[in-house]
């Protein structure tokens, strides 16, 4: 057997893999056969229908388990060899794929044992297309959410490892199945939801995002604070982020690695890429205990971590220039006036 393969050039390089998988049925291959050929010699060489018919359906069983085992040998070699040579390849498809072949391979092979068996295909196949219908009714949760898997891999929205939110359901994808979207939660449970769901729902996708991670906040300062240097601070902040080397600003350049995608009509490729460059700092509003300030910027990296750290230095920054200026950070504060009033006279 092993020469056998190993001569078959389009199996050559997958013979060890495959050999490994199929030597245990192969062995229980030659154990029933051997049974076989015992029972068969004691019955003075006279074979017996339902013995046969029965040995028939044990190597229709073990033929079907081969060929799902070689099927998926042959598979992870080949995703190996994707990994390996990084083509640009969704993952979810290669698994849905291979989900269906092997559905594919079990039916057949259940086809196969029942013809070994004996029974009437013609008849059984028949009463599928009579019984298809009342069949699609039972199994039209289980449709919708395989055309829901085959509208989420053609839309494209998310990939596995993508962190996406999903009705508020939050969190790293596992998997994109045939009938379920598998998340890991940031909590570390799993949650699967429901295909035909997923794809009708809004879906928030972190990870499609090249540059630009967005750092929000407003900076409140006092009211006795004088209005130059208010403006001072305002200034300092925007040079010191337009300067800052990890923040994303106007004359920061960006290279579009899959420029072949790039012919599409788009109003924004930086939209499109997920590209954000917007660098604000304004005076915003007067708050009811502190005057704010806006700041609204975009680090370059979009790595949690990496963006943590940007945005640390920049509020330490924020906060040197604050000191520099002789402007205090305020807190919410409450005053009360007491109103004299003067006793009642009779």
């Amino acid at each position: 057997l092993e020469s056998y393969i190993v001569q078959i050039k389009s199996l050559e390089k997958y013979s060890k893999d495959i050999l490994s998988s199929i030597r245990k049925l192969v062995e229980t291959l030659i154990i029933f056969i051997n049974i076989e050929l015992i029972v068969y010699v004691y019955n003075d060489f006279v074979s017996i229908d339902e013995t046969s018919k029965a040995f028939n359906m044990i190597y229709g069983v073990l033929f079907t388990f081969a060929v799902y085992r070689v099927a998926n040998a042959i598979a992870t070699i080949k995703i190996n060899e994707i990994q390996i040579d990084n083509q640009s390849i969704k993952y979810e498809v290669i698994n849905v794929s291979i989900k269906i072949v092997n559905f594919t391979i079990w039916i057949i092979g259940l086809l196969l044992i029942l013809y070994l068996a004996g029974i009437n295909l013609t008849a059984v196949l028949s009463g599928l297309g009579i019984g298809g219908f009342a069949i699609a009714l039972a199994a039209k949760d289980s449709l919708a959410n395989f055309f829901g898997t085959l509208s989420i891999l053609l839309s494209d929205v998310f990939s596995q490892g993508d962190w996406i939110n999903v009705n508020g359901k939050e969190g790293t994808v596992v998997e994109i199945g045939l009938r379920v979207t598998t998340l890991r939660t940031f909590d570390n449970a799993i949650i699967s939801i429901p295909n035909s769901v997923v794809a009708n729902a809004d879906i928030k996708n972190w990870n499609r995002r090249s540059m630009g991670r967005r750092i929000k906040m407003k900076i409140g300062i006092k009211y006795d604070s004088k209005p130059k240097d208010i403006q001072s601070v305002v200034t300092e902040i925007y040079n010191m982020l337009d300067k800052h080397t990890s923040i994303a600003t106007i004359n920061t350049e960006f290279k579009y690695q899959d420029k072949k995608h790039m012919a599409r009509v788009v109003r924004s490729i930086d939209d499109e890429k997920g590209v954000k460059k917007t660098l604000l700092v304004y005076l915003d509003e007067f708050g009811d205990s502190s005057i704010n300030i806006l700041v609204y910027c975009f680090s370059k990296t979009v790595n949690w971590k990496e963006w943590l750290e940007v945005k640390q230095d920049v509020m330490f920054k924020i906060m040197d220039i604050l000191e520099k200026n002789n402007v205090k950070f305020a807190f919410p504060s409450l005053s009360i006036y007491h109103e004299n009033e003067s006793p009642l006279k009779e």
